[in-house]
């Protein structure tokens, strides 16, 4: 929590923080925020943004504006929900593989290899096709390959400590291995999983964005940024514009995600702290 703190009080994570709360915001209320039903069609068919519509209006004449607003819920927690399985998923045996003897180590990393080596969109239509064609089983897919990154940052995290003298020494007073990890190694890898667990967001806003977009996880006509990204597409003639408008949602929210990300990593550590006391010391001393 103190790395987080440290983090919001830069420039960069007071930026990412203002339009992380933006989306955030736009994730519970937009589809309340909607001037107009998301899913109506009307006869203002292409129209360009005006004050009737601020981004304009679609192939079918539904307001786009409406539409990005009503779709921040699907393309956000979707991505969330993504990123809490990869967690679940990487952050366990990534962290008990340090721990639980040589096979359980052999198993976790090859598995992990082959989750690796999987091509993405065909593992992700695949499950799709197996499970159904719902958001939830395609973040299924996503959460799997997202846990690969989860397990490698949170396994090299736990290695770094697992030979530390503080660990050693609650080992030979006869700590239990379960209590060594929740006690002595576990706050010792948050920021490292902090800081992936942000990365780890953005990538997958970016794969719910794609998958969107192909029709994958939640198919038309209920609205997602990605497949808003889509249905303009086709008529990039008469709206060359049209695309821009759900595209900025995604960089910002991405670009945001990336720059908290920065900010934690920049902060956290032996050396962050060091460099935020200094800077600390450096705003009295001018004071």
């Amino acid at each position: 929590m103190r790395t987080i703190t440290d983090a919001l009080r830069t420039r960069p994570g007071k930026v990412a923080a203002a339009v992380l709360a933006v989306v955030l915001v736009l994730a519970v209320t937009g589809p309340f925020l909607a001037p107009y039903d998301a899913l109506k069609n009307s006869a203002d068919i292409l129209q360009p943004p005006g004050a009737a519509h601020w981004f304009g209006t679609d192939y079918l004449g539904r307001d786009v504006l409406s539409r990005v607003l009503a779709g921040a819920p699907a393309s956000v927690f979707t991505a969330f929900e993504a990123v809490a399985i990869g967690l679940v998923i990487g952050v366990v045996p990534g962290i008990t593989s340090v721990y639980l003897g040589r096979a359980y180590e052999w198993i976790t990393l090859r598995l992990m290899d082959g989750l690796i080596a999987l091509p993405f969109l065909i593992f992700a239509i695949a499950v799709a096709a197996l499970l159904g064609n719902a958001v939830h089983q395609a973040m299924v897919a996503v959460g799997i390959l997202l846990a690969p990154s989860f397990y490698r940052i949170t396994r090299a995290a736990a290695l770094s400590h697992a030979g530390a003298q503080y660990v050693t020494a609650a080992q030979l007073f006869g700590a239990s291995t379960w209590r060594v990890l929740r006690t002595h190694v576990w706050s010792k890898i948050v920021p490292a999983l902090v800081v992936t667990t942000a990365n780890a967001t953005a990538s997958a806003l970016l794969i719910v964005s794609s998958l969107t977009f192909l029709g994958i996880g939640v198919a038309p006509p209920e609205p997602t940024w990605g497949g808003i990204v889509a249905s303009d597409l086709g008529y990039l003639a008469q709206r060359p514009y049209g695309p821009v408008f759900p595209s900025l949602f995604i960089m910002a929210t991405v670009g945001a995600l990336n720059l908290l990300a920065d900010a934690i990593r920049d902060t956290s550590g032996d050396r962050g702290r060091a460099r935020t006391l200094m800077r600390g010391a450096r705003r009295v001393r001018l004071t």
